[in-house]
């Protein structure tokens, strides 16, 4: 099935600890049906410190479930994503608006 969601897209939040926060995806795990997102979902790492990096609490983005998720339209407002063919190729497009993402 292709992907609603990828890399490099700006995303709401509609459940859990940040909803109404928005971001850009910067991972997505198919696999596990998660995505990481910029800013989102954040948890602080302790490490330990080595000769190439400081060590300390270091805020990590943590993934967050895709079913969370809502794809941003021009407008700003949250979207479902549809699939269409133009001409012989499949593309995305935005439910509320019918753009071509």
């Amino acid at each position: 099935m292709a992907a609603k969601l990828k890399k490099g897209d700006k995303v709401i939040v509609l459940a859990g600890k940040d909803k109404g926060k928005q971001g850009e995806i910067t991972a997505v795990m198919p696999k596990d049906g998660k995505a990481v997102v910029e800013g989102i979902n954040v948890a602080l790492r302790h490490t330990r410190q080595t000769q190439t990096s400081q060590g300390g609490r270091i805020a990590k983005s943590m993934p967050i479930d895709l079913s969370n998720l809502a794809l941003m339209d021009k407008n700003g407002k949250a979207t479902r994503v549809g699939f269409r063919m133009e001409g012989d190729q499949k593309v995305r497009f935005a439910k509320t608006t019918g753009d071509v993402i």
